[in-house]
């Protein structure tokens, strides 16, 4: 065995499943694709527009997501930017940059369709929702001579957020309208999606379940960590898309909505809420399990400050429940400001691949459903994989060296005892993380 894994004698690791997770964050650009970025600014200052183009698209392809193609022939050429289930097609030339998003179809004309789309039009900025014939789209386009790299930007992100986010939502409330434009969608196994669905109601059964033997008063705090968690866990293991994500959305913003209603009135509304999730048949969840990709994060960056205030206040709060033999509470505490500042905010590439780690430490048997081989707990004897861990944080460390110069997580610092003492110290490791570039 020392031999095998000294000089490699032992058998191949198998390969993990290419399943994604989570929100797509576009805080992941490398110092090459950064120094694209600044080559666009310069190139339109000089007048070089065309070659401000190419650079500006170099720059927002993710070469992982395989998210941008551009087609360029001289002082022409094509583009297309994916978007969740929406594709954004454009061209330029010497005088205009135009582009377009499909969003439904809408066979016969209605009245309440078109007061939607013109309500929803003094919302943007940049774009506008348009009627080709019997296919409703939304369009931006530009002068080649005033297309910064900026404008650039949020015209396209708005142009493909907005349009990702409306054509499901749209096409669920109103029956006049047909999905279009979806063929490029990648649909997942079968298997997968019977993993993601028993998950689904495994996590919500069993956190209602639990919350059955609180208090509701005295443990208020407790069950709207858990409650929340639950939300985070389902949008990032799950990863649904539509109205599935809508729905879950809508869960969340009960809590954080500001009125005078007190926290034990807005937890028994989130149950609620998730006794309506739970009744919903595979016929209903499987639709909006797919595989897609994205160029733009539909949150923002924060600064790091925010993320070590929720995990320094969540550190605080879990000894309370951990003290009083409910331990599943105060894993879910620590949970907690890592899941929400994943589902909240755009954060840095290497942040996102240390939250992969502790959700799969945390939840190594439905990573084990889904055919993951690399094994970081084990469920059974309540183990850690302590080298396989370091192994992977080294790596992420290494890999993230030249953007993030003063990155480093003290590994010695991290405690296998136990889950909540794992989950703790690892917290504490990445509230530390020093991302300045």
């Amino acid at each position: 065995m020392v031999f095998d894994k000294l000089f490699g004698w032992g058998k191949k690791k198998k390969e993990d499943p290419a399943i994604t997770f989570g929100r797509y964050s576009d805080n992941n650009k490398s110092v090459t694709k950064v120094g694209r970025w600044t080559e666009a600014d310069n190139l339109f200052k000089n007048q070089d527009y065309h070659q401000c183009i190419e650079a500006f698209f170099d720059y927002l392809r993710d070469d992982n997501e395989q998210n941008v193609v551009l087609e360029r022939n001289g002082q022409e050429g094509r583009f297309q930017v994916f978007q969740g289930s929406k594709v954004v097609r454009g061209e330029f030339n010497n005088d205009r940059l135009q582009a377009e998003i499909t969003l439904a179809k809408m066979p016969q004309s209605s009245v309440p369709v078109m007061r939607r789309l013109l309500e929803m039009n003094f919302n943007l900025y940049y774009s506008r929702y348009a009627l080709d014939q019997d296919r409703i789209c939304m369009r931006f386009d530009s002068d080649i001579k005033t297309a910064n790299p900026n404008k650039l930007y949020y015209g396209l992100k708005e142009l493909a957020t907005k349009a990702d986010k409306q054509d499901d939502l749209l096409v669920q409330e109103f029956t006049a309208l047909q999905t279009m434009d979806t063929d490029h969608v990648l649909e997942i196994p079968l298997t997968e999606k019977e993993v993601k669905y028993s998950y689904f109601q495994k996590w919500i059964s069993e956190t209602l379940e639990y919350i059955k033997t609180l208090d509701a008063d005295k443990y208020s705090g407790g069950i709207a960590y858990l409650l929340l968690t639950l939300a985070f866990r389902l949008d990032y293991l799950i990863s649904p898309e539509g109205q599935l994500q809508n729905e879950l959305e809508k869960l969340v913003d009960i809590y954080y909505r500001k009125d005078e209603r007190q926290t034990i009135e807005r937890n028994q509304l989130m149950r609620e809420a998730y006794e309506k999730l739970l009744t919903k048949p595979k016929e209903e969840v499987f639709p909006y399990l797919f595989r897609s990709r994205h160029t733009f994060a539909i949150v923002s960056p924060q600064k790091y400050e925010v993320v070590q205030d929720a995990i320094n206040a969540a550190a605080q709060n879990m000894p309370f429940y951990n003290e009083n033999g409910h331990a599943f509470v105060a894993n879910k505490v620590m949970e907690y400001p890592l899941a929400f500042c994943q589902y909240s905010y755009s954060l840095p590439k290497p942040w996102t691949d240390l939250f992969r780690i502790f959700m799969q430490v945390n939840y190594a048997d439905y990573f084990a459903a889904l055919g993951f081989n690399t094994k970081y707990y084990d469920v059974n004897d309540k183990s850690f994989e302590s080298d396989a861990i370091q192994e992977a944080i080294e790596k992420i460390m290494e890999e993230w060296k030249p953007k993030y110069p003063h990155l480093a997580f003290k590994l010695h610092s991290l405690k296998y005892d136990n889950l909540v003492n794992f989950n703790q110290s690892f917290s504490t490791e990445v509230a530390a993380l020093n991302f300045e570039a």
